[in-house]
């Protein structure tokens, strides 16, 4: 299904359509390979961890141990600071758990990026003009545009049998690949 996002243009002639005028409308059709759920793997050779002593309003143990814990992600440079409660293996538990948060947020920021101008490129702007292929009811065709490959069996395709055009675009993706035009 990889070749069929795009615009796809119809041609019919409307049963209201006392004159026989052929009408045209165009639907764009997106296809993207399934996503697949993101898992952070935190590698803690990345990670650099900082003791230091809690600031703040005083009270038992605040400027007396280092319990407060800065986290750093050094591939991103992301920073989790943390010295909520007394204990620095608490605070250091919290601080990752925070940096493992904000890294799948910025992979999940990447993949939406990523995704949208993929996207963008597949769709194109939706005009008539970025047709790929169109549907000619009167004439019983289906022309896939971007190899010029005409076949008069609309009606079958209609009824899911695209096996010929599958065909001819993957013999064409060959082709091109063989050719070293389309890397």
């Amino acid at each position: 299904m990889k070749f069929e996002s795009g615009a796809h243009r119809v041609q019919r002639v409307p049963q209201t359509e006392s004159q026989g005028r052929v009408h045209t409308s165009t639907a764009t059709v997106l296809v993207l390979p399934e996503a697949e759920d993101i898992d952070v793997d935190l590698n803690m050779g990345d990670v650099r961890v900082d003791t230091y002593r809690s600031s703040g309003a005083g009270g038992q143990s605040v400027n007396t141990t280092d319990s407060a814990v800065r986290v750093t992600h050094m591939p991103t440079g992301l920073i989790v600071t943390c010295q909520d409660g007394k204990s620095q293996h608490s605070n250091k538990a919290t601080a990752l758990r925070i940096l493992k948060t904000r890294l799948f947020d910025l992979l999940l920021q990447e993949r939406n990026a990523k995704e949208g101008a993929e996207r963008r490129d597949k769709l194109g702007s939706g005009n008539r003009s970025d047709k790929i292929r169109t549907y000619n009811y009167p004439q019983n065709r289906v022309t896939d545009h971007r190899i010029g490959f005409s076949i008069l069996q609309l009606d079958r395709v209609m009824d899911g049998k695209l096996e010929p055009i599958v065909d001819a675009l993957i013999g064409e993706e060959l082709k091109r690949k063989l050719e070293g035009k389309d890397e």
